[in-house]
């Protein structure tokens, strides 16, 4: 349900490119949007890993360094079928993980040195397996194309802002009150194409979630994760870059009110209970 939900959201906002783009800019309008957020998207997609591991400070290491760490990683990715990604710790006291690169043979998981204080084994585990399905189902790319259609619709509202400052009431005189929906549109379509962009995002973290619990063998260990990090995450505040959040396990900002609409993860409550019904509908089925 949810790889069906993420086909539709795309196709949804394949479809408000096309409307937006025709009613703003025109058929070469349009066309100049979408290769202008398919480059800038590109270099972000291709180059995000170093990046946002430099942002972080996350520093590499190998199994000497942190033998427990890295073999329950090595054990995940041989039940996820995947490459051995890099394997990152991030100096930072708030617990959260997240994962990135560009595919899975250029993957990379990072954990904060507050999650490896608060998580237990088992609990850790289930986070890692969490990372590791995002990579198993590319989510790093799905995210990447999901934003180039919502900057691509940003573009042409932006191109039709400065075409109504600088070309007058022209195009309302042409178009008999064209002016006044494609004003109504500059201001709506790029929220909506934001809370597309966001509403693919969560349905890729319940993705992973059910990835995650798959390849750790334990359900209710990622359920008592998310538990944990929550209140932790809520204690701890971490410098996060707002353009990050997304990446990571756990929503390193808070917010509330209309800003959940925006929120690039599903509600704590809702994750956690698909969670308990994977583990509790396992062993009624046993």
């Amino acid at each position: 349900m949810n790889t069906m939900k993420t086909f539709l959201l795309m196709g949804l906002l394949t479809v408000l490119l096309v409307f937006v783009g025709r009613l703003l800019g025109g058929q070469s309008g349009m066309v100049m949007a979408f290769i202008l957020a398919v480059i800038m998207n590109f270099g972000s997609y291709w180059f995000s890993d170093k990046v946002v591991l430099r942002m972080y400070r996350a520093q590499e290491v190998t199994k000497p360094d942190k033998p427990e760490l890295v073999g329950i990683v090595e054990e995940l990715t041989g039940r996820a079928g995947l490459p051995m990604p890099r394997v990152y710790i991030i100096p930072d006291e708030q617990p959260n993980a997240f994962a990135t690169g560009r595919n899975p043979e250029h993957a990379a998981v990072a954990v904060t040195e507050g999650i490896l204080k608060t998580l237990s084994r088992d609990e850790l585990r289930g986070v890692l397996g969490h990372e590791l399905a995002h990579v198993k189902h590319r989510d790093i790319l799905v995210g990447t194309i999901a934003a180039t259609f919502a900057g691509a619709i940003s573009m042409l509202a932006n191109m039709a802002q400065w075409a109504m400052i600088f070309g007058g009431s022209r195009s309302d005189d042409r178009e008999g009150g064209g002016g006044a929906s494609g004003l109504i549109m500059m201001i709506v379509a790029p929220i909506a194409a934001m809370m597309i962009q966001m509403a693919i995002s969560r349905s890729r973290e319940f993705l992973a979630d059910e990835g995650g619990a798959q390849f750790s063998g334990n359900p209710l260990s990622l359920a008592n994760a998310l538990r944990k990090l929550e209140k932790r995450v809520e204690q701890i505040p971490m410098d996060a870059n707002p353009a990050t959040a997304h990446m990571f396990i756990v929503n390193p900002l808070s917010g509330g009110g209309l800003l959940k609409l925006f929120s690039t993860h599903p509600p704590m409550e809702e994750r956690i209970a698909r969670l308990e019904a994977m583990a509790y509908g396992s062993a009624a089925n046993r």
